[in-house]
């Protein structure tokens, strides 16, 4: 789950002290059979998820009642580096870690997480969602099992778009044509467009075929024609007046925006879902909110995959046990139970089939985008390279500098942070 790069990022460049958590003393770490001891387990859901997960990691001792899961609820934005202070510092490192996808590459390249390839952790490994899985994986090796999947989407205004007269744009262009209509008809502006969070380029780079590199060729390309056009994209729907941006706060901001009827669309995530309804517009007629599959561009559609993945510690103490708990706290009937209770998105392809799991509001929402994600390049520098994108997307839309500049400029960046890419 994703709530902006930018906020995040600030976050976790603060080194925090990491704890002693650190489980597995007293652990029995058999091939087979029962398993004991004590698995730590560094929970980063938000404070709606975390009773759930608890009950959850619970429900994991009653199958095994020989193990103690020692339950640590750890802030999103603290938790990074909490980790890494921890397991750098062989101190106080959780056993298994829920993890952001982005972050499995750089723990990975840094020595802290465990291969599971082979191992119970991933069960019917084949079951996972392509895109899912792909997250997981760091140089021809498997370091974590998904646990959830996200993505962005398109929120739309039912009414407002109805009032309009026009339809929920397939693609970009097409938005930006009928936003006139709806500001006449409405007085909304047409779309709230996020200027203060890099990760919100991607969808328009994705839709006009690009992409931030070529891992297999290690080449920089988001300096090439595709990420201009995105650039380009981004400052035409502001120059345009068919969206609004802010270069800060723009979580608050679209949120209200969207809320209260301002802007008749928002490129946004799962996490809003429930914010976007405690606004004017949805609080007392929920069916008014639409979410759809992100608008396309010239070349394609596509919205980065987002989610949440499980990690064992390179060090465990334990690991035949946070093995097996790994393997519960993704399996199908987790996955089942967290739609159910929590309207997450399962990782796995089965768990869809399920008739409840295909009739959730969430899955009847966000599936169709899911199905339309991209895989980011998952390498140990991916979280590096959002602050150039930052730098490129405020210099265009408020700052003077052209689409080309900016992608140039950008792509000068990356080279900077990878060295072995041309």
């Amino acid at each position: 789950m994703r709530r902006g790069i930018g906020a995040s990022a600030a976050l976790v460049a603060l080194a925090v002290a990491a704890t002693a958590c650190g489980g597995g003393g007293d652990e029995q770490d058999n091939a087979g059979g029962e398993i004991s001891g004590t698995v730590t387990y560094w929970d980063t859901s938000n404070d709606a998820e975390k009773g759930t997960y608890k009950k959850i990691a619970e429900d994991f001792e009653k199958k095994h009642p020989e193990v103690n899961v020692k339950y640590v609820h750890v802030n999103f934005g603290d938790a990074n580096q909490k980790f890494k202070n921890a397991a750098g510092g062989n101190s106080g490192a959780p056993d298994v870690m829920r993890t952001e996808v982005a972050w499995v590459a750089d723990f990975a390249h840094l020595g802290y997480l465990a291969p599971l390839d082979d191992t119970p952790a991933l069960e019917k490994e084949s079951d996972y969602l392509t895109t899912a899985a792909g997250s997981g994986r760091y140089e021809g090796k498997t370091y974590a099992a998904p646990q959830v999947t996200d993505t962005l989407g398109l929120f739309y205004n039912k009414r407002l778009l109805k009032e309009a007269g026009v339809e929920v744009p397939k693609t970009f262009a097409e938005l930006k044509k009928n936003a006139k209509k709806i500001k006449d008809e409405t007085g909304a502006t047409a779309l709230y467009l996020r200027g203060d969070d890099p990760y919100w380029y991607l969808p328009y780079l994705y839709a006009e075929g690009g992409d931030l590199l070529d891992t297999k060729a290690k080449k920089v390309t988001v300096d090439e024609k595709p990420g201009e056009r995105a650039f380009a994209t981004m400052k035409d729907l502001v120059d345009s007046k068919a969206a609004l941006t802010d270069s800060s706060d723009g979580q608050e901001n679209g949120l209200k925006a969207f809320q209260s009827g301002k802007v008749a669309m928002i490129i946004d995530g799962p996490w809003d879902i429930a914010g976007a309804r405690q606004g004017a517009e949805f609080e007392d007629d929920k069916d008014n909110l639409g979410v759809a599959a992100v608008p396309g561009g010239s070349q394609a559609q596509g919205s980065p995959q987002g989610g949440w993945n499980l990690g064992i510690y390179a060090g465990t103490g334990n690991m035949r046990a946070a093995q097996e708990f790994v393997k519960y706290m993704s399996s199908a009937e987790v996955q089942k139970r967290t739609t159910k209770e929590l309207s997450l998105l399962p990782t796995r392809t089965s768990v869809y089939e399920d008739e409840a799991v295909r009739k959730n509001e969430m899955v009847e929402f966000f599936k169709p985008a899911v199905d339309k994600a991209k895989q980011r390049p998952w390498i140990a520098e991916g979280n590096s390279l959002f602050e150039p994108i930052r730098v490129g997307v405020d210099g265009v839309l408020g700052g003077g500098r052209t689409p080309q500049e900016a992608a140039k400029k950008t792509g000068d960046e990356f080279r900077k942070l990878l060295k072995d890419y041309k």
